[in-house]
């Protein structure tokens, strides 16, 4: 991620996340919007999450995608909405109270020692025989955790034992540009 997005590219970036979550719950679908602003036709991975109250509601991303960013996040947007596995699909009163934010990615990046792993940084995406999981950077912030932690609980969100991270696991760290809908309402923060 060579060139952080302006506050204009990230205002946009959070109107189309948000027009396709309230599209995808309320007709299953979304017709996407097209956008010609030059940061945002880049191919570059992202996830979305959605908040309610300020808990987890849904968060779906993907690393790799040979599509421009602001289809993307328009994706990523209705798949948090009423494809994340771990809560039922949106319904249209969910569609009164919630929060987005974005975090546009960096490419991975192997690591060669999981001292290399930067709290407030790094983002960790781990992979075990068939096992995976991914942690944002922010995670470990909002948790407070340390590094071991915050491995540990990327194992655990792979479905390993929290210290399976320590032999035989590939590690790979990434960056992200988080922004959300109360940053760009307050800009000084």
């Amino acid at each position: 991620m060579s060139d952080k997005l302006g506050s204009k590219d990230r205002k946009l970036l959070l109107e189309l996340a948000r027009e396709a979550v309230n599209a995808a719950v309320r007709t299953g679908g979304s017709p996407l919007r097209e956008v010609t602003a030059a940061q945002l036709l880049g191919a570059q991975g992202c996830f979305v999450t959605i908040k309610k109250r300020g808990a987890l509601r849904g968060c779906i991303g993907n690393f790799n995608s040979n599509k421009p960013l602001y289809q993307l996040v328009q994706e990523m947007a209705m798949s948090a909405a009423i494809r994340d596995p771990r809560f039922y699909p949106m319904k249209e009163q969910d569609l009164d109270d919630f929060e987005l934010e974005i975090s546009v990615l960096s490419p991975l990046a192997k690591i060669s020692s999981p001292d290399e792993v930067v709290v407030g940084t790094h983002g960790i995406y781990l992979e075990k025989n068939f096992s995976r999981g991914v942690l944002l950077p922010q995670v470990a912030v909002e948790q407070k955790w340390d590094r071991e932690t915050f491995l540990n609980q990327t194992a655990v969100k792979a479905g390993l034992q929290r210290d399976d991270w320590k032999e035989g696991a590939d590690i790979f760290v990434f960056t992200a540009q988080v922004f959300g809908e109360t940053q760009a309402a307050h800009p000084e923060k």
